[in-house]
């Protein structure tokens, strides 16, 4: 199914985007769901806060370095705002379940907001709170600011793109779907 987001067309250079860092399990499907949210003009996939300089992927998943699979998110903040990103990465990931999303294990699955600013902490908080009362369990998702990102190999770049039938824990059909914002709060399969 093609991406409904317009904002990838629009050719933005300098500083008239935002950006956050989120690690959502494997990067594949965290990468390939991102682009399809409107107002998203980039995303790329690395591996971040980690403990070794310009790991492989083969590193990550076998040699400890610490860092996590993780996406370069960059928007159009005219478009949509932090919230709306991160209502949209709560659609998606188990922010309860430690080092692991869908059949992926490990710590380099486990899932994390990595900010650039801080003022968006204030962002990340409320709607980490509004999330948990979603929760019986506490919500493990960390909240670090970015110390490395180092951007993955080219062959993962747009990995579902490349390979439509690749293996993909997140429903990409998520994205289509508006982010409402007010009193409610979004719950997963449910529309209030």
């Amino acid at each position: 199914m093609e991406s409904k987001n317009l904002s990838l067309d629009k050719g933005y250079t300098g500083d008239d985007y935002q950006e956050i860092y989120l690690a959502g399990g494997c990067f594949w499907g965290t990468e390939a769901y991102f682009e399809r949210v409107n107002g998203v003009i980039d995303v790329s996939s690395g591996y971040a806060n980690g403990n070794t300089e310009n790991p492989s992927y083969e590193d990550v998943i076998y040699n400890n370095t610490g860092h996590a699979e993780t996406v370069h998110v960059k928007y159009d903040a005219d478009v949509i705002d932090l919230e709306t990103i991160l209502l949209y990465f709560f659609k998606v990931v188990d922010p309860v379940s430690l080092n692991k999303q869908g059949n992926d294990r490990g710590t380099q699955y486990r899932s994390g907001i990595y900010y650039v600013k801080e003022d968006q902490v204030e962002v990340i908080n409320k709607v980490i709170k509004l999330e948990q009362k979603k929760h019986t369990k506490d919500i493990v998702t960390e909240v670090l600011p970015l110390e490395n990102y180092y951007l993955a190999e080219e062959y993962h770049q747009d990995y579902l793109s490349k390979n439509p039938s690749g293996y993909c824990h997140i429903n990409l059909s998520d994205a289509d779907e508006e982010i409402e914002k007010g009193d409610w709060l979004y719950v997963k399969g449910k529309n209030w």
